[in-house]
């Protein structure tokens, strides 16, 4: 059975896929996937940052546009400025997200290092953690709203979330392509309210205002101490979702994304800030909600409904984004392979993981289940995203330093600012540990124990394998003095190495004392780009006169199809008929050894996640009745 590698050899960069659609189009799509996270925060982001000032005394209102101010600067700096102006340019040919960057600094320093991966794997854990988050809190925030309208719908709060996360995740399967072309439109309503409702409580006290100075913010801090540390942990909430803008990239690229930033999401978001950071000035009692608060009389009821229907847009985003991840991540060996269903035929970008949905689900139901409320949720969530942007800021450094040509000074004093204001919002966040925050970590320390423990599995088996093989060479050297008997057809034999003979080849002169005519050793590796252009997909070599070794390369981004790419080898004169061609698969059986290097737990793992893992026949989508499987053990 092969393995799918990283190669960064054979792969030329490809252009971005999104360039056919107009820029207008993408735009306005790009509104409802990439921002439809960061576009709920105003929900609860305010309300949380205004608790623990609360619990300290009583509000002022210097406290109140120091607030305002710190939530403006923090999507000024840490959105405009790092993503929008600087990360978005650092793009994987097009593609953005931990993974691509990770890869992209790997191609950039020329090698492989231990600290990339584990960075690469901390972000993308991390994100797994705010997939889980966002819809719980998002869900529950919007339809806390109802308690406003009458209280008695408090008992049905719970019960009404679960009933709309259970939905949301049955209709997976069954792709969102179609409602997925509402979402922009929706999210557009969705905006242009906020900014609305914003501008229409300004002018209850325009002393707001003052919140565009650095200076209300930096007040703020230097006179609130310890506290000031606390509330930068609730004001963080304001920028979570950020990292879609750089993780969405490939699907509409920079320039759409910019520009619905710039043009409409930003400026949004700030008027509804200062909206409801006007109306708290003036009617304190707002407090309590003050953005389902900020509704002209008569329209609380439409304001939730549309905030559920955007709650939910801001979900499916990052289950798509999850399943894309785990996408990537399986095509670069960090994950075990995994069943990933194509839901069009027309958009790449839509897929469907059932094991991943199946844990979303299950983690939000649990989440909303044991946390019960918006603001008990709003501990946990925060420290999954500013691990992320840590992440990312360390990964982009190398692409500063390595790929712009910065010097060191100047790429120290690009990154630093970023990476110091982020570690900042990430240790105000983990004062919130034992009240939630250790939810997102352990999930993150659960899921980079899996893909340390699979990449270091995979390792071993494959350096024993190869010390326990026969160089393919050598083994025709040996057919030639002694050939078997041939029978007619073409036999390939996927292999990890292309250098050694194919297990599955011994086995089958071992057992069945016969060769088919022509052999094909056919290895497949995942390039470090994400996509691979046609013409650089396959190397062919003439190894024997009936021997041809095979090398196929794919993208991270893209779902291999090894039957498809071998009948476009045609036309360089390969002979391949599917109809009489074999494909000969090894099945590992693992079995624990204590001299394997890994510990013994570790050793069980990696068993049981290769024993779960989707075989190479459905994986490579090799007709199952062309595939013969032959097995062997392996120790670990």
């Amino acid at each position: 059975m092969t393995e799918t590698q990283n190669a960064t050899s054979g792969a030329l960069p490809t252009e971005p896929h999104h360039h056919k659609s107009s820029f207008l189009a993408l735009t306005i799509a790009s509104v409802g996937v990439v921002y439809g996270d960061i576009g709920t925060s105003p929900i609860y982001a305010f309300r949380e940052a205004l608790r623990p000032v609360m619990e300290d005394g009583i509000l002022t209102r210097a406290e109140v546009i120091g607030l305002v101010s710190l939530i403006f600067w923090s999507l000024t700096i840490v959105v405009t400025i790092k993503y929008i102006i600087f990360v978005l340019r650092a793009d994987n040919n097009g593609e953005g997200g931990t993974l691509s960057l990770m890869a992209l600094a790997q191609k950039a320093l020329g090698r492989r290092t231990l600290a990339l991966f584990v960075l690469g794997i901390m972000g993308a854990s991390l994100f797994y953690g705010d997939a889980i988050l966002t819809p719980a809190i998002s869900i529950l925030s919007s339809l806390e709203g109802l308690k406003l309208v009458t209280s008695a719908f408090d008992p049905y709060i719970i019960p009404l979330a679960i009933v709309i996360i259970g939905v949301l995740f049955s209709v997976q399967r069954h792709g969102t392509a179609r409602v997925g072309i509402l979402f922009g439109p929706i999210c557009i309503v969705w905006f242009t309210t906020l900014a609305a409702l914003g501008v229409m409580h300004i002018s209850d006290d325009p002393d707001i205002l003052w919140a565009l100075s650095p200076h209300s913010a930096i007040r703020f801090l230097w006179n609130h101490g310890w506290l000031a540390f606390i509330v930068l942990g609730a004001v963080f909430l304001a920028v979570t979702g950020a990292e879609g803008l750089y993780a969405d990239m490939g699907h509409f690229g920079r320039g759409p994304i910019r520009a619905a930033w710039i043009w409409l999401v930003f400026p949004a978001l700030i008027l509804n800030y200062f909206g409801q950071g006007a109306m708290v000035l003036a009617h304190p009692e707002a407090i309590e909600n003050p953005f389902f608060l900020m509704a002209p009389e008569g329209w609380l009821l439409p304001l939730v409904l549309l905030t559920t229907v955007a709650t939910i847009i801001a979900s499916q985003a990052v289950i798509t984004g999850a399943f894309s991840l785990t996408q990537q991540a399986v095509q670069l060996g960090i994950l075990p392979r995994m069943a990933i269903t194509r839901t069009s035929e027309s958009q790449a970008g839509q897929i469907y993981v059932p094991a991943v949905n199946t844990m979303l689900f299950v983690g939000v139901i649990l989440l909303v289940l044991g946390f019960q409320s918006s603001e008990n949720l709003s501990h946990a969530y925060g420290i999954a995203v500013t691990g992320t942007m840590c992440v990312t800021s360390m990964l982009f450094y190398v692409i500063v330093r390595r790929i712009w040509k910065f010097s060191r000074i100047a790429a120290i004093a690009t990154v630093a600012p970023f990476l110091f204001i982020e570690i900042s919002f990430l240790s105000a966040n983990l004062l919130k540990l034992l009240n939630g925050a250790y939810v997102p970590l352990l999930l993150a320390a659960a899921l980079m124990t899996i893909m340390w423990t699979w990449r270091r599995g995979n390792r071993i088996v494959k350096d024993k394998t190869r010390r326990e093989s026969m160089k393919l060479e050598e083994l025709l050297e040996m057919l030639r003095k002694s050939p078997p008997v041939r029978v007619p057809g073409t036999a390939i034999f996927l292999t990890n190495d292309p250098e050694v003979a194919p297990p599955a080849l011994f086995h089958n002169l071992k057992h069945n004392k016969v060769l088919h005519e022509r052999l094909i050793m056919l290895s497949v590796f995942t390039s470090s780009y994400p996509r691979v252009p046609e013409e650089s997909r396959a190397k062919i070599e003439a190894v024997d006169a009936d021997v041809t070794r095979v090398i196929l390369n794919f993208g991270y981004m893209e779902t291999p199809n090894v039957p498809r790419a071998l009948a476009r080898l045609k036309k360089q004169g390969l002979k391949f008929d599917i109809m009489t061609t074999s494909f000969f698969l090894g099945r590992r059986t693992i079995v624990p050894d204590r001299r394997s290097g890994m510990p013994r737990w570790q050793d069980k793992l990696f068993i049981a996640l290769n024993r779960n893992a989707t075989n190479a026949t459905d994986f490579f989508q090799i007709p199952t009745g062309r595939v013969v499987e032959l097995g062997a053990q392996i120790t670990v």
